[in-house]
């Protein structure tokens, strides 16, 4: 797809990963608007990437009416908002906590996509691109709600693949891993990221982006229906 002209939707795009995926397609001549909670945040991330801005829950279908009756037709979605919720062993996590990582993380995503797969599959052109994490591939102790949620986003995306598949409509999971961003701090839980040396050697927010902005640009005749990225420091044992 030929982003510049493009219209690119990007949840969560006030900062870390979605940040550095709008600016991306910003600077490759898309029309971007970023969706968030945070005004303020969102606010400040538009004027310095060069996106719109629309305070938005994207585990809401209200709010996905909404932002679609003003940015009209999408060519490009990235569904990239998400946060950790309480990393802390199931029998700590009450029923609040748990559906709001999966609303978050997987309901959000489907509820958009939804949408404008409607309008993609009717043009025979789109890209749906869903970001989920390393957590879906592997197991760790406190991360079970969050991987259950990143999980049911890969194979979602899969799903999805194979019904948008003869529209010409291309659909992409990507699967980071440790990144330049605040997921840490917000989840209340430390690692390479707090730590300066290692941090410069984890996944930058721009690095993301450009992938992102890779993946969209390819030939239409071909598709990379998952991408896992991870920082070269990152040993994983899974289970």
């Amino acid at each position: 797809m030929e982003i510049k002209g493009a219209k690119a939707i990007v949840t969560g795009g006030g900062s870390g990963y979605g940040k550095g995926i709008a600016a991306a397609l910003a600077s490759a001549g898309a029309e971007v608007w970023i969706t968030g909670r945070n005004r303020e945040k969102l606010l400040a991330a538009a004027g310095e990437i060069g996106a719109r801005a629309f305070v938005a829950d994207a585990s809401r279908g209200e709010d996905w009416d909404r932002l679609l009756s003003e940015v009209g037709d999408v060519d490009i979605i990235v569904n990239n908002a998400g946060f950790g919720g309480k990393i802390a062993p199931l029998t700590e996590q009450d029923d609040a906590d748990i559906a709001a990582v999966i609303a978050t993380n997987l309901t959000g995503a489907i509820l958009g996509s939804a949408r404008v797969a409607k309008g993609m599959a009717k043009r025979r052109r789109g890209v749906i691109v869903n970001v989920s994490s390393v957590c879906a591939l592997h197991a760790w102790p406190g991360w079970s709600v969050y991987t259950a949620a990143k999980a049911g986003l890969l194979k979602f995306s899969h799903a999805l693949h194979t019904e948008m598949r003869p529209y010409g409509v291309r659909v992409s999971c990507l699967i980071p891993s440790w990144g330049q961003t605040d997921f840490n701090r917000a989840a209340g839980i430390s690692g390479a990221s707090e730590d300066p040396k290692l941090a410069q050697d984890c996944i930058a927010p721009s690095e993301l982006g450009k992938i992102v902005a890779d993946l969209v640009a390819l030939p239409d005749h071909l598709t990379v229906p998952e991408l896992v990225v991870q920082p070269m420091i990152q040993e994983i044992i899974p289970l």
